[in-house]
């Protein structure tokens, strides 16, 4: 099921979390950046689009002004945003320059996949910059929008810029191995689920609460970012973005992380 639904795919949305790109919220880890830039350049050498979707930059923002603690007030993530946007996309075009491709900063926010005219304007910007071999590295615009960072996340922004695109798959990389039966790190018993179909109530029950502090979304984030894929006939994988080559593998078709796809 894997290898159908992953590797014959020719337009891929991969999300990456503020956990792996701050390892842990050590600041930007540009050696994990540049393992998935040198993935990517393969897969794009193979007839593969990708579109990145990043977070990372209130985090990195964090680090920059020394906050130990995600502050609270919207004003000053709103600040941590802007500082940390800068180092964000300064990594990862580095990163990739150093396999020729380039890659361009978009930043969205769901009141823009919301508007219509907005909307379109967006899928032709992303489809040009794909035609051009450009890989878009997007983010959440958290700098002006306040409701996007109080309830808003980057998993549910990946899966609108998979229905925006009409992506063939959508590729979660978290820190965890994929969706468990129960929290792993409090439930000795939980086991990774291999295959599940998306949008079953089952999985948003044992998804749970969310993830670490650094980051807005958690495993549940993740599920419902799956139903919101599959409405346009994406699969979606969730996976460590710690596993050596996971891109590659599972364009080769290997079986990693947890597979969230349609029933038939």
């Amino acid at each position: 099921m894997m290898k159908k639904t992953i590797s014959e795919a020719k337009r891929i949305v991969v999300k990456v979390g503020s956990t792996l790109v701050t390892n842990n919220g050590e600041g930007l880890d540009q050696a994990a950046i540049a393992t998935w830039a040198e993935q990517v350049s393969r897969l794009l050498k193979q007839g593969c689009q990708v579109l990145m979707v990043s977070s990372g930059a209130i985090a990195e923002g964090m680090q920059r002004l020394a906050w130990t603690q995600r502050p609270q007030e919207i004003h000053q993530l709103q600040a941590a945003a802007a500082v940390g946007q800068m180092g964000l996309v300064q990594v990862y075009e580095s990163c990739f320059a150093k396999f020729g491709v380039h890659t361009a900063q978009v930043l969205l926010t769901n009141a823009d996949l919301a508007n219509d005219e907005r909307n379109a304007n967006a899928k032709a910007t992303l489809q040009t910059l794909l035609a051009l071999g450009v890989v878009p590295i997007i983010n959440e615009n958290d700098t002006v929008v306040t409701d996007e960072i109080k309830f808003g996340d980057n998993d549910s922004l990946a899966a609108l810029v998979v229905n925006l695109v009409h992506a063939d798959a959508l590729v979660i990389l978290t820190d965890q191995g994929g969706l468990f039966t129960a929290d792993p790190r409090k439930d000795a018993a939980a086991k990774m689920v291999d295959y599940a179909i998306a949008g079953d109530p089952a999985l948003e029950r044992m998804a749970g609460g969310t993830g670490s502090d650094l980051g807005k979304g958690g495993m549940l984030t993740k599920v419902l970012a799956a139903k919101t894929a599959v409405q346009t006939g994406a699969s979606t994988v969730i996976a460590s973005g710690r596993e050596p080559n996971v891109l590659v593998r599972l364009y080769q078709g290997e079986s990693i992380g947890t597979l969230l796809s349609r029933s038939n």
